[in-house]
């Protein structure tokens, strides 16, 4: 059943990356009233909140828009970066809402921070323990008993949900500076308001379903602790 479930959850994965995707090359093509550049918006956004050393950067792929703390710069992909839509102008000011979270010292944005090294750690720790359990239970009893293993794959996941679920505030967050800068500078009339808040809101479902997923493969991994435990 949990199996099933997990499934279920890569299936609403896929099914959303690509309604994303079709949204943002759909929106891509209207026109934005304003005629501004993504690039131009991110400046704008950056300079009303008296921002000066972040550099706005373009960066190839699509969907690849971040903001980057370490080097100080906000990525946007080709399309965002010269792209003059709605989608354009709420996927740049969103990156610059992660700038101004991190400038406000946003709690969830700092936690998240904080989990980024664990995660990094816990992500090769569960990858050499799947790896063992792959060539076989006589090397892992060598390394690990295998009660042990599912408890670090246990640990490793709690570590990868919390950071999940840390995720959503801080995009839903971003995503309402965004939206609320873009119309209250008047960069988008109403309509468009509303294609840039139907885009960012299915960008979000993505970092829901990553989150839920993470959440159903950790019960899973206890649930199989759980079952060992009672044999």
């Amino acid at each position: 059943m949990l199996f099933i479930i997990i499934i279920g959850f890569m299936i609403a994965s896929l099914i959303i990356s690509r309604r994303l995707k079709n949204k943002f090359k759909k929106y891509s093509q209207i026109c934005l009233s304003s005629n501004l550049s993504g690039n131009e918006i991110a400046q704008l956004m950056l300079r009303d909140n008296g921002i000066s050393d972040v550099k706005i950067i373009s960066v190839e792929g699509q969907l690849t828009d971040h903001y980057n703390p370490d080097q100080k710069t906000v990525n946007l992909s080709v399309d965002v970066f010269h792209g003059r839509s709605a989608v354009a102008a709420a996927v740049a000011a969103h990156e610059c809402g992660h700038v101004i979270q991190h400038l406000a010292g946003y709690k969830y944005l700092n936690l998240r921070s904080a989990l980024v090294p664990i995660q990094n750690v816990s992500a090769k720790v569960i990858n050499f323990i799947f790896l063992s359990m792959f060539f076989g239970s006589m090397f892992m009893n060598n390394v690990f008993s295998m009660e042990s293993s599912i408890l670090i794959i246990i640990a490793c996941y709690t570590i990868f949900t919390l950071f999940a679920f840390l995720t959503l505030p801080v995009e839903y967050d971003a995503s309402k500076r965004a939206l609320a800068w873009i119309k209250g500078r008047n960069i988008v009339n109403q309509s468009e308001h509303e294609i840039a808040k139907d885009a960012l809101n299915t960008a979000a479902q993505t970092y829901l379903i990553a989150a839920l997923s993470s959440l159903a493969t950790l019960f899973y991994w206890v649930m199989v602790y759980l079952g060992g435990s009672r044999d």
